[in-house]
């Protein structure tokens, strides 16, 4: 079995999983707050201009922001009435802003009744798509149907579902494989329907067997329409359900520096947004509430919960028990590339993967040290950079100068920081450095 488990060639790290805390744990639905704050930038590109104003009343699923140009739409997770249009606390510490929505509690949870797709054209499952406020769930929240419409010249003939999850602790999208495995399935033909294209690898490390034979099942069974669906199973071996490393790890093709996915005929997304997808075409459902896994041992209890966006750390916190005595650390995301966040007020987004509690046990407080050149870093790095130089030249003053060591090609995925001895925080001198040689 080992043998022929799929991986990239080039670095990565084998960090702790931990997901033995949530991975047995089925889907649970959290009940709807007293309030969301629903933050009007989700994704990557421009904020969207509010549509609704104080004291206004919505319906769950309502447009409230809508955006011009690259962007993606944001709807109203719950019934009731806005309370304030304005600017919330985002996980990076930045006001962006948001809509703040007070619930009806006597309002009776919107139900949504499937519809067949097959009559409808590209484009217009595109739309529903985009209206859907559809965002790469997985990472940086890019609009999916930007990204379904790749230039004319692109040759794209393969679609790659990243249900890889190799975040330590984090297990949502493992659980939506092996729960909801037909919707991921009908998302992934509607993907290719609207590409025009008929090959899909759905690629899931093999910590997660029991998904892999829930997808194999699903496909067995399903009527696929001359498309062509299959599970690949991959290596437990992070940054495994990074793009590019996916890409080669399942079809063999490498993205050339600088370069794109579409570059090499192929379009990710991940298992989650299919999921989505399948949501917002089937039952003209928007995008306003996920799976989420909380995590860590600073929780009273772990779940995999399905919460509506706007949700604040608050009410999750309240909801599982409240937090331990030894608490240390709260992360929203992954402990790899996920964001330390300073305040429970902060409310769950579309990117959002889960929120982590951890420990003094869990995580790594020693002070950091001078390079010792040992080249760990340049070792682990799955991009084949020079972490180290860079961030030599970042203390040195020099922080402009490291685009020759690769600096914009790093998409942080921690790895080199991970194996360093010295406990040097070279993410954060990359992010700097980015930072200084755009400027």
């Amino acid at each position: 079995m080992t043998a022929s488990l799929l991986t990239f060639a080039k670095g990565g790290v084998h960090p702790p999983e931990s997901k033995e805390i949530t991975e047995h744990l089925a889907i649970e639905k959290m009940p709807l707050p007293a309030q969301v704050e629903i933050p009007l930038l989700q994704h990557f590109g421009a904020p969207c201009q509010p549509l609704v104003n104080k004291k206004d009343r919505v319906e769950e699923g309502d447009l409230i922001g809508q955006v011009q140009g690259l962007g993606a739409n944001v709807h109203a997770s719950i019934t009731g009435t806005v309370t304030n249009v304005g600017t919330s606390i985002g996980p990076t510490s930045l006001n962006i802003p948001s809509v703040t929505i007070d619930r009806d509690t006597e309002a009776p949870d919107k139900i949504y009744t499937p519809s067949d797709w097959r009559g409808l054209s590209p484009q217009e499952l595109l739309q529903k798509i985009k209206d859907g406020g559809i965002v790469g769930i997985g990472g940086a929240g890019f609009p999916a149907h930007v990204k379904l419409s790749p230039p004319p010249d692109a040759k794209v003939d393969t679609l790659v579902l990243n249900g890889a999850e190799c975040e330590p602790y984090l297990t949502c999208d493992h659980r939506v494989m092996l729960e909801k495995p037909e919707e991921v399935v009908e998302g992934a033909k509607i993907l290719l329907h609207v590409l025009g294209i008929k090959d899909c690898y759905i690629g899931v490390e093999s910590n997660k067997n029991d998904a892999i034979d829930a997808l194999r099942k699903t496909i067995e069974q399903q009527k696929l329409d001359g498309v062509k669906i299959q599970v690949s199973p991959l290596k437990v071996k992070y940054p495994q359900g990074s793009e590019k490393q996916l890409i080669e790890s399942t079809t063999g093709r490498k993205v050339p520096g600088g370069g794109l996915p579409f570059d090499v005929g192929v379009i990710v997304q991940n298992v989650g947004t299919a999921k989505a997808v399948f949501d917002a075409v089937v039952l003209n459902k928007p995008l306003y509430e996920k799976v989420i896994t909380i995590s860590g041992r600073g929780i009273s209890r772990p779940a995999n919960l399905q919460v509506r966006i706007g949700t604040r750390i608050r009410d999750i916190v309240e909801y599982l028990g409240g937090t331990k005595a030894d608490l240390a650390k709260i992360v929203m995301g992954g402990p790899m590339m996920g964001f330390a966040v300073s305040s429970l007020d902060i409310p769950v987004t579309k990117t959002c993967s889960g929120i982590l509690f951890l420990t003094r046990d869990e995580i790594d407080e020693q002070p950091y040290g001078p390079c010792i050149r040992c080249g760990w870093c340049v070792e682990a790095c799955p991009m084949g950079l020079s972490p180290n130089e860079i961030g030599l030249y970042v203390e040195a003053g020099r922080a402009a100068d490291t685009a020759p060591f690769g600096v914009f090609d790093c998409f942080e995925c921690g790895s080199c920081a991970f194996v360093c001895p010295a406990k040097r925080p070279l993410v954060q001198f990359i992010r700097l450095a980015k930072q200084k040689a755009r400027k």
